[in-house]
């Protein structure tokens, strides 16, 4: 056992925190590009696949075309990665439900995100796709 050389502690601590560290870095988002402009999306809730297309302006509107109908939302961001949309005239009380988005990842021309009622745990995912 003598052939053991002893670890400096300071050096096993920077090891240590270097590696956790490594496992928190964030991907790098870049939200601002998808405030405003025209998307197409696709998400799976149990087993049937939805598709819509939708539109944000500069004005904190966002219209999305879904199954045939039009829906008008405002939208409001909480912080560059995160908004909360709240319908513009629902229908009924289900309709009147705000919804919570959080941009996970981006790349040039999509990002992915994940969405639920707002105050709700169950969070679905999807991606948007930027369209001209």
């Amino acid at each position: 056992m003598e052939h053991i050389k002893k670890i400096n502690p300071l050096l096993l601590i920077t090891i240590l925190i270097f590696h956790t560290s490594c496992d928190t870095i964030s991907p790098e988002r870049h939200c601002k590009s998808f405030h405003f402009g025209n998307f197409f999306t696709e998400t799976s809730v149990n087993g049937i696949t939805y598709k819509s297309t939708f539109s944000r302006n500069n004005s904190n509107i966002q219209i999305e075309e879904f199954e045939g109908k039009i829906d008008s939302s405002y939208v409001r961001w909480v912080n560059d990665c995160e908004m909360i949309l709240s319908p513009i005239n629902p229908k009924n009380m289900s309709e009147k439900k705000n919804i919570f988005i959080k941009i996970l990842t981006t790349n040039d021309s999509s990002y992915t995100y994940e969405y639920s009622y707002l105050g709700q745990s169950k969070k679905l995912k999807a991606k948007a796709i930027k369209i001209e």
